[in-house]
């Protein structure tokens, strides 16, 4: 993921636009960053009042089970619904 640009950067860009009366296609040229990226912070800005940068999440499944007691129980009691066909319907601690 690209790293995102820095928010003392942003706020010159956002303050050269707001304040300074600039046009979006002016600063563009200026700073070599996009209009599309510029109207993305100055509509973060106007939604949150902010326009820093969104916290880097990693990709990943998003666990569903936060019980992982729970789950065990389930697995071991409900074993043969659970359990696949090549394993031969056995659910150890270790298979969960």
């Amino acid at each position: 993921m690209p790293k995102p640009y820095s928010y003392d950067l942003r706020q010159k860009v956002i303050q050269a636009i707001k304040l300074d009366g600039l046009k979006i296609s002016g600063s563009c040229l200026l700073s070599n960053i996009s209009r599309n990226t510029i109207n993305l912070w100055l509509k973060r800005l106007d939604i949150t009042g902010d326009f820093q940068a969104l916290p880097n999440q990693p990709p990943g499944n998003g666990y569903k089970i936060t019980d992982w007691t729970k789950f065990r129980e389930f697995a071991l009691y409900h074993g043969d619904i659970v359990a696949s066909p090549r394993s031969g319907g056995s659910v150890s601690l270790f298979s969960i």
